[in-house]
């Protein structure tokens, strides 16, 4: 899996938000986005995920076999815990276990109570999200993407509103789940990228 990014713009209205950006991120290595606040950095990981269309320039997802994915297909192909991702809180966590897995899929080795107890969420399984703390939420985007066999992984903000206990848990998890993947993390936080081989500075 590789995705080649070429003169990579985003703009709303008349202000750019990162222009001229160009890069490529190669399976099996791991990549850090930092720069100030307002530099860009989620922007760009969402342009990379689909959610808001570059302004200008291209992507190129490309498989392992140097065939190109289609664009509206590449959402097979990636995964991804941000703080504005939104879990649907009607659900207890059992259901949207259930429910993630008619579209993203899991490891079928990996059951659902296997899975909540490497979220440590044991307590929790019948419990509707809407009911969970910010922490609680957040290791389940995280243990979700984590555990997802897409092969791309992208993070952004990942420690939000975890306390220290469960970042060491993120950075655990984290690096027991980078095999065979390509990461990308958005983040001003070093203890959230620090694994990473490569680091993009947006200015």
């Amino acid at each position: 899996m590789k995705i080649i990014v070429e003169q990579l713009g985003k703009r709303f209205n008349q202000e750019w938000i990162f222009k001229d950006f160009s890069y490529s991120f190669q399976l099996n290595q791991s990549y850090a986005i930092i720069g100030v606040n307002g530099s860009g950095k989620s922007t760009l990981l969402q342009v990379i995920a689909g959610i808001q269309p570059p302004s200008a320039g291209k992507l190129v997802y490309q498989a392992t076999n140097q065939k190109n994915i289609e664009a509206d297909q590449i959402f097979r192909y990636l995964s991804l815990a941000a703080p504005y991702l939104e879990l649907i809180e009607e659900f207890t966590l059992w259901e949207h276990i259930n429910f993630h897995r008619r579209f993203k899929k899991l490891p079928t080795t990996l059951s659902n109570e296997a899975l909540i107890t490497l979220l440590r969420l044991e307590k929790a399984r019948n419990k509707f999200i809407k009911n969970f703390s910010s922490g609680m939420k957040q290791r389940l985007k995280l243990g979700l993407a984590f555990y997802s066999t897409a092969p791309v992984l992208l993070l952004d903000e990942p420690t939000s509103n975890l306390d220290s206990e469960n970042m060491a848990w993120y950075k655990k998890e984290v690096l027991q789940n980078r095999k065979d993947r390509l990461i990308i993390v958005s983040s001003n936080q070093p203890e959230e990228y620090d694994f990473c081989e490569h680091t993009i500075h947006l200015k």
